[in-house]
């Protein structure tokens, strides 16, 4: 990945072009530039709502496609930059250089380490081009340096694949291993904070890093994207504080945040009947494990113990996921299957412990994809399979 000036300035004089057209210039060039042009095309149209900043420069110049698809998003990169103690923050896998980048916003020195010399190189020439002047890279592997570079504040998205691209499972396997890291990180700084995959187990991690004091749940438009874990050298005798945050489309940040043993003590309100609202929670807090509790902060009523949904006859505005208006409750039945697409042909459909599948309704039931109608498959309390039919309230 050559960054001369003539290959930069071909890829963005072509930046608005047909991809799979301009593949068919390389004939006409000697060196790679339609290839490098071709991904830039492909990756800046994956950053395009990921990361807006940084597609609006066209200056920026994207090491590979792959590094796009792994990149955290704007969104999750500012809301982590919140997260530093001190001043001082140092990247061990700097990748891309996102996260770098917005932690800079934040700090007065940023290192950013990367074992990848073509990412580095991207990595320079983007800070410039972005003004920032508060980043120094280095092209090194982070756990060769992890003892030697002072910060106060580190942070650690460790691989999760392996060199020849297998996924790993197992946390001791990661790389870097923050298992064997995290001490002398910690003896150095302050915080560590860990980016980890939202299908981890977030109690499984957690009793492999005693040192967690809070875990960050993070979803963009209601999809779990992160897990962040943020370790303390010297961690307060207290609870650990789970935050769920879900950055909603309509632009609002939904926030909630518990210890688990408030969730473990805290009382079930279960219910045998579906009021005039229906509440979704939103994935971050469904992935947390919080379950009884909104039902306890909101003043709702759970409708089954295992259906992770909830019920009231007050509208409550700042409940962090998705609020319907009920507008009928059936039971279900095989003869409702039937009927209903002659009074309903298309729907939204959302299964909460039931019986069957959303696919096996609508294929039974005849019912489209679509619409403004939401029908949520579920178990009341009393054991009761019931089909509640609802809409948005506002």
């Amino acid at each position: 990945m050559p960054l001369s000036s003539e290959i930069l300035d071909f890829v963005r004089e072509h930046l608005d072009d047909d991809p799979n057209k301009l593949q068919f210039q390389k004939k006409n060039y000697p060196d790679n530039r339609v290839a490098i042009a071709v991904e830039q095309i492909r990756a800046r149209e994956r950053v395009r709502t990921k990361l807006p900043s940084w597609y609006a420069n066209t200056a920026v110049f994207y090491p590979s496609e792959l590094a796009t698809e792994q990149c955290s998003s704007e969104l999750t990169a500012n809301y982590k930059a919140r997260l530093m103690t001190g001043d001082t923050l140092c990247d061990l896998t700097g990748g891309m250089g996102v996260d770098s980048y917005f932690f800079s916003r934040a700090a007065s020195h940023v290192t950013y380490v990367e074992q990848n010399p073509l990412y580095c190189e991207a990595a320079r020439y983007n800070f410039q081009i972005l003004g920032t002047e508060n980043i120094e890279v280095i092209n090194e592997d982070a756990t060769r340096v992890a003892g030697t570079l002072a910060a106060e504040t580190y942070y650690i998205d460790p691989s999760r694949r392996t060199r020849d691209n297998r996924r790993i499972f197992a946390l001791a396997d990661y790389e870097p291993n923050v298992l064997e890291i995290k001490e002398q990180l910690l003896t150095r700084g302050k915080r560590l904070i860990v980016k980890m995959s939202p299908m981890e187990d977030i109690t499984a991690v957690a009793s492999l890093l005693p040192e967690t004091t809070d875990i960050h749940v993070l979803s963009v438009k209601n999809e779990c994207k992160e897990l962040l874990f943020v370790l303390e050298a010297t961690p307060a005798n207290k609870a650990i504080t789970v935050h769920t945050v879900n950055f909603a489309s309509t632009g609002t940040e939904q926030y909630f945040a518990f210890t688990p043993e408030e969730e473990k003590e805290a009382p079930s309100r279960l219910t045998d009947t579906v009021g005039k609202y229906l509440y979704e929670p939103n994935s971050s807090i469904l992935k947390s494990g919080a379950f009884k509790l909104p039902a306890i902060h909101y003043n709702l009523s759970k409708l089954h113990q295992h259906s992770h949904l909830y019920t009231g006859d007050t509208l409550v505005n700042d409940f962090p996921g998705r609020i319907f208006q009920v507008q009928e409750v059936f039971d279900f039945s095989s003869k409702w299957l039937k009927q209903i697409a002659k009074t309903l042909p298309k729907a939204n459909i959302t299964t909460r412990n039931f019986k069957i599948s959303a696919d096996e309704i609508r294929s039974r039931g005849k019912i489209k994809d679509g619409g403004n109608t939401y029908l949520f498959a579920t178990t009341l309390n009393n054991g009761k399979a019931v089909i509640i039919q609802g809409e948005k309230p506002y």
